[in-house]
């Protein structure tokens, strides 16, 4: 179900009674990766070996802080996370790896956006986890304060934020910064942006207003101003990032933006811009490239992890395992002091 212009609910819950199937032998505290059928990965051979040369370096780094040993056999109780509808493919593989090695609680994870995760943690307090793909705001943190909570970040990767248009589209293949806001505001045909373009209405898919997508889009690319974009014409607004992919792969007038593991699912409808001359890549998000990459987060809070040892756990074997299935899922690892960062935060927590 999703309503245009304001949220999708997907939700998931991942089930210890009815486990994840893997044929593939399981070594000591590592799991190979599971073959997800509901999200087929689509990554070529040249991005998974620069991309699996970056985890392997990077989960090396991040070696100095070794968190306590988490056994999944012996955690119990439900968890229940919301937020980023970008996050949700790495929770779910990162729950269902849970899961798969003996956790026997039930995983709930709803892809709501994060404004909408944020707000189920901070002021329900109905959440465990909120999944974000934005930094958490001072409001939201003062709303959380009210309920006796004090939200706690954890970096768990790395996105590089797609912008996308249709496989029929065969005369854009890269942006300007200025030209994105132009193309996502005041210009109506394309013919506005490069006179050699086609004289065609500009048709726009975006996340929704909840999304923490949105709002790293208009952050950098409008200067934080939502009102360009929103007064656009010809502009679609989804949370559903499904219905963003089929927008855009039904014209080759369209554009739209996304995380990029929903463009790495989708490569064979729709393919990604380079953006001031740079792609989305696993090298150029390691060198600091390319102009939209953007962090990854989970947050929870330490009282809610005292008392929940399953939610300690499910985070702590989050940051202990991400690196290994980060990249098949469509993103990259967070910067080893990143991820140190929030192996520390754990610790903190849990004192």
């Amino acid at each position: 179900m999703f309503i245009v212009g304001r949220f999708s609910l997907k939700t998931k819950t991942i089930s210890g009674n009815n486990p994840v199937t893997n044929n593939r032998p399981k070594p000591k505290r590592t799991t190979t990766r599971i073959n997800r059928k509901d999200i087929p990965m689509k990554l070529n051979a040249t991005y998974t070996a620069v991309a699996g040369i970056l985890s392997l370096a990077t989960a090396s780094a991040m070696a100095q802080i070794e968190l306590p040993e988490v056994n999944p056999l012996d955690l119990h109780g439900p968890i229940i996370c919301a937020g980023s509808s970008t996050v949700y493919p790495l929770a779910e593989r990162m729950a269902e790896r849970f899961q798969d090695e003996g956790y026997d609680g039930n995983v709930t994870i709803d892809s709501i956006g994060s404004g909408a995760g944020f707000s189920r943690f901070c002021e329900a307090g109905e959440t465990d986890v909120a999944n974000a793909s934005r930094p958490i705001k001072q409001k939201e943190i003062d709303l959380a304060a009210k309920i006796g909570r004090t939200p706690i970040e954890f970096r768990v990767g790395t996105d590089a934020l797609a912008v996308v248009v249709s496989r029929r589209n065969d005369f854009i293949q890269d942006l300007t910064l200025e030209q994105l806001a132009a193309v996502f505001s005041t210009a109506k045909t394309w013919s506005e942006i490069d006179p050699s373009w086609p004289n065609e209405p500009i048709q726009r898919f975006s996340p929704g207003t909840d999304s923490g997508t949105f709002d790293y889009f208009t952050e950098e690319v409008f200067d934080k101003a939502k009102e360009p974009l929103l007064s656009a014409e010809n502009i679609q607004l989804s949370e559903d990032d499904n219905v963003l992919v089929q927008g855009v792969a039904g014209s080759p007038y369209a554009i739209g933006y996304f995380g990029y593991a929903y463009f790495e699912e989708n490569a064979d409808s729709v393919r990604a811009l380079h953006i001031e001359g740079v792609e989305p890549s696993a090298a150029n998000v390691d060198n600091n490239t390319y102009p939209l990459a953007r962090p990854l987060f989970i947050y929870s809070d330490s009282a809610v992890m005292k008392s929940k040892p399953q939610v300690a756990g499910y985070i702590n074997f989050f940051l202990s395992y991400v690196n290994e299935e980060i990249v098949s899922v469509g993103y990259f690892p967070a910067p080893a002091a990143a991820m140190e960062a929030a192996k520390q935060a754990w610790l903190n927590a849990m004192k």
